[in-house]
Order: structure tokens, then C-alpha cells, then sequence
């Protein structure tokens, strides 16, 4: 079984806006986006990971490429589904579906983003596959996604409520590191972007 799983969140993609829902929308990289993941490929590549895994999205495939890493298409890793809400702000759906949000602050397990994914099957659908990448026979494993689907790992592996899963905060182009054992995990490392310090106080080409 892995000893080790580092989640790594893709960088921003075209268009992306921040505070604005990014699910399934299946958008490349931005310029800044692959200015970021050129910046992650030096700490990527010190890692000595045995096998790589990544969302099927393009941006998360697009940032695989950018780091020099050759991944294995996993479908667990792409992120939820928004259904409509995708390309929004968190205000504007707040005006159009105010009943629907509260009975997702509440985390009820039947809601279901209108037009898109369950939120009960998201979780299952991410619990199914963090257990999978912790049972690889390889001492540490990446794994390219997103920011819901790390939250989610987290709370899993952590044996945590996944209603919690939007307490972490887990930014664009970040690493997270979760130590494993018997199945279960520690938080060892959260939202690292320490490295890109110096790529951001630099002017994006």
C-alpha cells in the first residue's frame, strides 16, 4: 500500500475567474495557469512518486504534460459536476437558488447541483477513488486534480464528516501531501504554493 499521496491542484485555467464555479467546464490552461505549472515542475520533479494519476480535464491534463509527468487517466479525479451553476459567482446563485444552496450549506446527501452531479455520489465517487490510489503497491503516488475532489481526499482519508470538506482551503497550483496508513491518512502538508513566490513577483509572459 502507498506510504504517501500528494494531491496537486492544476493552476488557473482560460478564463477562470476566481469565486466562480469551475466544475466539469472543460477549459485549458490559462497563460498565467502554465506560467504557474512551469514554476511547480522543479518541486514536482524532486518528488519520487511511482506512479501519477490525473483528472481526465484538460486542465489538469495540460498541467500533467507542463510538469513533465507521465499519468495514468483516472475519471475519479475529475471534479463535480455544477450543472448550471458552473461559471458563476457564489452571489449570483445565492439570488437564483437560495432554497438549493441552504440544503447544500446543510450538506444534505439527496441534493444535487441543479442540472449536474449528487453531492452524495461525488463523495462516494472520491472516497472510491482515494482508496484506490492508497492501496497502490508504490511508496508514493500523485495524483493531478482539483480543489473540491483534494477536499473531499482529505476529509476521507482523515476519517473526517465530508460535510466539512470546504474548511480547507486548497489554492491554484498548490500541493498537498497526506501520509497513509492501514488506509488512513495524516495532513502533513496543506495548500503549499510556497514555490511560486518567486514566479508571481514576476510578470506573466
Amino acid at each position: 500500500m502507498a506510504c504517501r499521496l500528494i494531491l496537486a491542484r492544476h493552476p488557473m485555467a482560460a478564463s477562470q475567474h476566481p469565486g466562480r464555479f469551475l466544475g466539469s467546464t472543460d477549459l485549458p490552461l490559462g497563460n498565467e495557469g502554465k506560467h504557474k505549472a512551469e514554476a511547480m515542475a522543479p518541486v514536482v520533479g524532486e518528488i519520487p512518486f511511482g506512479r501519477a494519476f490525473v483528472s481526465p480535464l484538460r486542465r489538469t491534463v495540460e498541467t500533467a504534460e507542463i510538469l513533465g509527468v507521465e499519468a495514468e487517466i483516472d475519471p475519479g479525479l475529475r471534479e463535480v459536476d455544477f450543472g448550471r451553476w458552473e461559471g458563476l459567482s457564489f452571489e449570483e446563485i445565492t439570488a437564483s437558488d437560495p432554497e438549493l444552496v441552504d440544503r447544500w450549506a446543510q450538506f444534505d446527501p439527496d441534493f444535487s447541483f441543479p442540472g449536474g452531479e449528487n453531492l452524495g455520489a461525488f463523495v462516494d465517487r472520491v472516497a472510491a477513488t482515494a482508496d484506490r490510489l492508497a492501496g497502490d503497491p508504490g511508496t508514493t503516488v500523485l495524483a493531478i486534480t482539483h480543489g473540491g475532489v483534494i477536499r473531499a481526499m482529505i476529509c476521507h482519508l482523515l476519517g473526517l464528516d465530508p460535510k466539512h470538506y470546504l474548511r480547507f482551503e486548497v489554492a491554484p497550483a498548490s500541493l498537498t501531501t497526506i501520509d497513509l496508513s492501514n488506509g488512513r491518512g495524516v495532513l502533513v502538508g496543506l495548500n503549499d504554493t510556497c514555490y511560486l513566490t518567486k514566479c508571481c513577483n514576476e510578470s506573466v509572459p
